[in-house]
């Protein structure tokens, strides 16, 4: 049933669609109908708001344009514009844009090239993080405070999402008609937009079907005319891969090259953007952290440009530091989880009638209470009380550390102490090579007072000697030293790099050929991980092309891999280790010498010196830190070596509850059966499987050994002996 008001608003709906050439009655339609009745409630809630028939055409053209209710996505094409964008001007006059500073020059270039005449759209090309869609939010910020040319004044920055526009566009020709009422929006509007297009390379190829025009394509006509004026943002690589190789959409943009900014004017930014994050995390950044997050950040962070590191570095910082200060100590944790387990506890022993106990638990839990709230409490006056946390240089290179594994903050006492006896701690694993471990200690502790050359490697030695002698050995101790695990290091065996397509392994293969998306052995190592010790194992065996790569690292402290990335190696330590020379001076013995040992020692040097500069180039030899030969063992080094070994294996046993003692002689003994002159100690190491680990497996396996069994180790003239003796029982004092 309709009533007759119903029926002539309908009329009139009916009517409006007519004008408008529309097949059916809509939203609209009925919305004019309303504003044309003169009685009843709705009349007078529109009058009341000054709602008019007039007002009503004029806001239903700027909405709707000259589309119809029956066009395919007519929904989706009101205020597309605004739907498919960000109006960066809107923002700068709201104040939600960061401030920016140093690039004067580049928004001076665009906006010369906005104003010119012909080819007026700019395209910022520079790196990853340097700041170029910041240059579009500091023109937004110039158009708004009239700090721009009489051209530029009263025009509007759109930031068009690519995004967006293809999204959802899941019918053939949905994205051309979305890009299409975006761009006639932009026309209706004369020469007010500036359309910004972030990552402008994506328009390339974006919304393309079989069949379909990209997005690119759409564009260049109105380019052309210059209906539509762009600003486009996008790094070297991709403006090269995807724009350049369209002549037609290139020559419409004029490229204005965005550098990355000095580490003044980094430091600058910082300081411009410092209001923001004190204001966002609720702490105070000192002067000296923004400039340690940008000398720092320079420094130690090479895969990143400035300021975006930086930025990220304070950023990260200060969430850390608010992070912290809000948690709870792990004492005071410990201390809350007794109480609720005193709580459990008690109310178990009610529900079992120990009224007694109970009473116990609770009067606990309420002492742990008190000082829980006491202590919490005044936590909380020591966080207020002592100001704003504050966010120093300390933090940034806490942090800087946590990200790459390089330890760049400022040396503390304990390990100040330790890096002073380096020399000691390395020697509780490798015997003698006093002359080794003394240079690669001097180049730690240059390294973490800051006195090594930024540009090459922390050192660069090549270890020669006789097998066995510790060379391997040094390296796999210096990995534990820096790192806590010896496994911590890179360790490439040179003999499988000796064809010369074999050293694309080092650095990645070039584009095109299999493996190219896997990354370099070496290259990707200390990439994911700058602070590691590199081990070259039998260096002599490498092909002749493998030392050019190496010149570089040990000169410039950098490698590009194969896709094209500089990886840094200033913070790796290289060791490579060689036995030239050695098979000449193993003819005589250099194994147990004692009257002759200095003579000895000297032949063996000479020889090996001989035999490096027949294998090596001058140039290679020259950029080498040091040389560094290992003397063959003597018989008392080898009696330590013993011990260091025996040692490892009282470790294992003390699993199974047994411990073992060896007499001097059962030392002697193996010393004498475990060295080799021409094999060093590695023979060593199998001696003390065969004569002490397996014996010993066998008797813990069969029951003769057990739990608590303290086994005396000696040496007879057919073997060692193994002796079973109780642990000794502790003594008991009668009170």
């Amino acid at each position: 049933f309709q009533t007759p008001r119903v029926k002539l608003l309908l009329e009139r709906a009916n009517a409006e669609r007519e004008r408008m050439k529309d097949d059916y009655i809509s939203t609209e339609h009925l919305l004019v109908a309303l504003t044309q009745e003169d009685q009843g409630d709705v009349a007078q809630v529109l009058d009341e708001f000054g709602v008019t028939t007039e007002k009503v055409y004029q806001a239903l053209q700027k909405i709707r344009g000259g589309h119809r209710v029956t066009d395919p996505g007519a929904e989706g094409r009101y205020r597309s514009l605004e739907k498919y964008s960000t109006d960066l001007t809107q923002l700068a006059k709201e104040g939600k844009l960061d401030p920016i500073v140093g690039r004067d020059a580049e928004v001076a270039r665009v906006m010369q090239t906005l104003i010119r005449r012909t080819k007026n759209n700019p395209v910022l090309i520079g790196g990853a993080g340097v700041g170029k869609t910041a240059i579009a939010e500091g023109l937004a910020q110039r158009i708004q405070s009239g700090d721009v040319p009489e051209e530029l004044q009263g025009r509007r920055v759109i930031a068009l999402d690519m995004g967006s526009l293809v999204a959802g566009s899941k019918f053939r020709g949905e994205f051309e008609e979305r890009l299409k009422a975006v761009m006639d929006e932009v026309k209706e509007a004369g020469r007010e937009i500036i359309l910004f297009i972030d990552e402008i390379h994506t328009v390339v190829g974006a919304g393309a079907a079989e069949g379909a025009i990209d997005a690119s394509n759409m564009m260049k006509p109105a380019l052309a005319r210059g209906e539509l004026q762009a600003l486009g943002a996008t790094t070297e690589e991709e403006y090269r891969k995807y724009i350049e190789k369209d002549a037609a959409l290139e020559r419409r943009f004029q490229p204005v090259l965005v550098e990355e900014p000095d580490e003044a004017t980094a430091i600058e930014m910082l300081k411009a953007l410092r209001p923001r994050y004190e204001e966002h995390h609720k702490v105070k950044l000192e002067d000296s952290a923004l400039v340690a997050a940008v000398k720092l950040g320079a420094r130690y962070i090479s895969d990143r440009l400035l300021p975006d590191k930086a930025v990220d570095l304070i950023d990260e910082a200060a969430s850390k530091l608010r992070i912290d200060a809000q948690m709870m100590p792990g004492d005071l944790k410990a201390k809350e989880n007794r109480i609720r387990l005193l709580e459990d506890e008690e109310q178990a022993c009610a529900g079992m009638g120990e009224y007694e106990k109970a009473a116990d638990l609770r009067a606990e839990r309420i002492r742990l209470q008190s000082e829980f709230d006491a202590e919490r409490s005044e936590l909380r006056i020591g966080k207020t009380a002592n100001g704003e946390l504050v966010v120093t240089d300390e933090d940034i290179g806490r942090l800087i550390a946590t990200w790459t594994g390089i330890p760049v903050a400022r040396l503390l006492e304990n390990e100040a102490d330790r890096l002073l006896h380096m020399e000691d701690r390395l020697h509780e694993r490798v015997i003698g090579q006093e002359e080794a471990i003394v240079a690669i200690s001097d180049a730690v502790r240059r390294s973490r007072a800051g006195l090594q050359d930024p540009k090459r490697p922390m050192g660069s030695f090549i270890f020669l000697g006789p097998t066995g002698v510790g060379k391997t050995e040094l390296a796999k101790a210096l990995a534990e030293y820096l790192f806590d695990d010896e496994q911590n290091m890179v360790r490439i065996d040179m003999s499988e790099f000796q064809e010369k397509h074999t050293v694309s392994r080092l650095i990645g293969a070039p584009p095109g050929y299999v493996g190219y998306d896997e990354g370099g052995q070496l290259t990707e190592a200390v990439r994911r991980r700058p602070f590691r010790v590199i081990l070259l194992d039998e260096i002599e065996k490498a092909h002749p092309d493998v030392f050019n790569i190496l010149l570089q690292i040990m000169e410039d402290g950098r490698l590009t891999d194969g896709q094209g990335r500089t990886v840094d190696f200033s913070n790796t330590l290289v060791i490579m280790t060689s036995n030239l020379g050695t098979a000449e001076a193993s003819r005589r013995p250099v194994g147990f010498v004692t009257e002759k040992r200095e003579s000895e020692s000297a032949r063996l040097r000479s020889s090996v010196d001989d035999a490096l500069h027949r294998a090596f180039r001058p140039e290679f030899l020259n950029r080498i830190d040091e040389i560094i030969v290992f003397d063959a063992l003597s018989s008392e080094q080898i009696h330590k070596i013993v011990e260091l070994m025996i040692g490892e294996v009282e470790e294992r046993l003390a699993e199974h509850g047994v411990s073992i003692e060896l007499t001097p002689e059962a030392k002697d003994w193996l010393a004498d059966k475990g060295f080799d002159p021409t094999y060093g100690a590695r023979p060593l190491r199998r001696a003390i499987q065969r004569y002490v680990e397996n014996p010993l497996s066998k008797q813990i396996i069969s029951g003769d050994f057990k739990n608590g069994d303290v086994i005396s180790v000696d040496a007879t003239d057919d073997g060692l002996t193994f002796t079973k003796t109780d642990a000794p029982v502790p003594a008991t004092v009668e009170v």
